[in-house]
Order: C-alpha cells, then structure tokens, then sequence
C-alpha cells in the first residue's frame, strides 16, 4: 500500500534525522537545533505509531472489536501528541534559561546544520506529499513544519553570525515549541470530542432531525445520536414513526443524511401506535408532544 510505504520513509528519515539534530545541536550549542530535534523525535513517534496503528485500524471488525478497530488510529494520534506537548514544554523551559544566561553558540557550524535539515525536510515533505487518508496528511503537514522550522533556524543562524546576538537562538527556540503546544492542544481537543462522542463538527442535529420530519411519510424521529468515530467517518441512529413501508422510509432517510454528511446509519423504525421502549429520551427531541411513554 502507498500510503503506508511512504510513511515508513518519512518516518525513517525523521528518526535518523533527529539523531543527527540531538548531535548537532549539543555541538554547535543551539537550542534551536535542540528543540527542533525533540520536535522531530516527536514527530518521528508520531509517524511510527500511526503507522503501525494505521495497518491496524484497517482490519475489519470482528467478534472482539465488533465496530472496528478505526479509533486505533485515534489513540495513535493521542500518544503522539502527548509526546509533542511534554517535548515543547521542555523545550520552553530550556529556552527560558537561556535567555536568562546566555552561551556561546557556534553559528557557521549551525548554519551547515540548517542547510542540511532545510534539504532533508524539502525531501521528506515531498516523499509524504501524495497521500488519500488523514493520518498521511497529517504526516505531510508534519514535514511541512519541520521544514519551516528549519528555514526559520538558517535565517536566524545566518542573521546571528552577522550580528552576534545570541538570544535570537532560544527565542526561535521558544516560538518553534509555542508553535507545536497550540497544535498539540488543538489536536488533542479534538480526540478528546471523539471519545466523548460529541456531535461532530459541522453538523447540526436540530437542522438534521427538522429536515428528516419533513420528509414524505415520516411521522417524528426521535432518538437522534450522531457521533464520530474516527475523524472522518460519521455515525448515526435513531427511531423514525411511520406508518408507511419501511423499505421507501430508510431510502429517504439515508439519502437526507448522506446530504448532511453522515454515510452510516442504523435506523429502528416504529409504527404510530407503537410505544417507545425506553425510559427517557436522551436525545432532546424537537416535539415535546411526542417524549417516550414507559410501558408499565
């Protein structure tokens, strides 16, 4: 498979790439080369782990995971993104004592370093760049930053070399790290709303649910939960009163949440004077004339 292919490069070249950076980092005395280093290590984890993670979560379901095994890629992207928040955390705090004390940097040494991290990045980007899921674009977005942050790096070295002002290197260093916390909490947001299985972006259950009722034979809906599953893929279910042929019905019904962006939904249908099993409504359903009735 392409996709996985690529991401082995890409992950291969960042691990063997940070190596490179921790090294010359150390060398030439540059946080910036530091932090971009724990940057790519974790950058590196996260391609590794959804890599890995990625293979796994195209298995289909079985009798253990009965709804699949997608929301491995979700937790692949979790770890890797904790990783990216302990490293830019880190890479702060280190920053911050060096603009406090000052030390010596060599800058032609970091200059080269730069050059060398621009050219590997430019390759990686466009090793990564064709990509059809979600997880391959976020590996390309990742090398896409590295590549910033390196070009950032070489103006910075190359503007220290000539002005010998030093603390240019940590407050880089400090911007990469803001840079990669603000997208490590965004991200993190968002995993978070998937497990909690909160309404999916874009998507509005009042305007859903009023659409489906106007539908030609559908009496009321109720029940209505939308969840996403993965990041991409959006589930739905609910209960449809009707009294027409159920066939017609579903088709109608899946066709409406196809054009709300919603591709797998399991419907229970009941006819007028059918009572709803359940206790409560956890759905907040638009017509408080028709709430559930307990069957006593």
């Amino acid at each position: 498979m392409k996709t996985e292919k690529n991401i082995l490069i890409a992950f291969l070249l960042n691990l063997f790439f940070s190596v490179f950076e921790f090294i010359g980092g150390i060398l030439t005395g540059s946080v910036a080369i530091i932090s971009d280093a724990v940057h790519d290590v974790g950058d590196a984890a996260a391609i590794g782990i959804s890599y890995f993670l990625e293979k796994k979560s195209k298995h289909k379901p079985d009798e253990k995971y009965t709804y699949g095994y997608a929301r491995f890629s979700v937790i692949g992207s979790a770890i890797s993104t904790i990783i990216l928040l302990v490293g830019s955390v880190m890479i702060i705090y280190n920053a911050v004592r060096r603009i406090i004390e000052p030390t010596e940097i060599n800058y032609n040494g970091m200059i080269v370093f730069a050059v060398v991290g621009v050219c590997v990045n430019f390759f990686s980007a466009f090793f990564t760049r064709e990509g059809d899921s979600l997880n391959q674009k976020a590996v390309n977005l990742h090398m896409l930053e590295d590549l910033l942050g390196w070009i950032v790096v070489l103006v910075g070295a190359v503007v220290m070399r000539f002005t010998g002002i030093a603390i240019i290197d940590p407050i880089m260093s400090v911007g990469v790290a803001l840079f990669i916390l603000v997208n490590a909490i965004k991200n993190l947001t968002a995993l978070f709303e998937i497990f909690l299985e909160k309404t999916p972006q874009g998507i509005d259950v009042n305007e859903i649910t009023e659409h489906l009722k106007e539908l030609d034979g559908v009496l009321d809906i109720h029940h209505v939960h939308i969840r996403n599953f993965d990041g991409y893929n959006n589930y739905a279910t609910m209960h449809i009163v009707t009294n027409e042929d159920t066939h017609t019905i579903k088709e109608r019904v899946r066709e409406e949440l196809h054009e709300h962006g919603i591709c797998h939904a399991t419907l229970e249908l009941e006819t007028e004077d059918e009572h709803c099993h359940e206790q409560s409504c956890q759905a907040v359903t638009q017509s408080n004339n028709h709430h559930c009735h307990h069957h006593h």
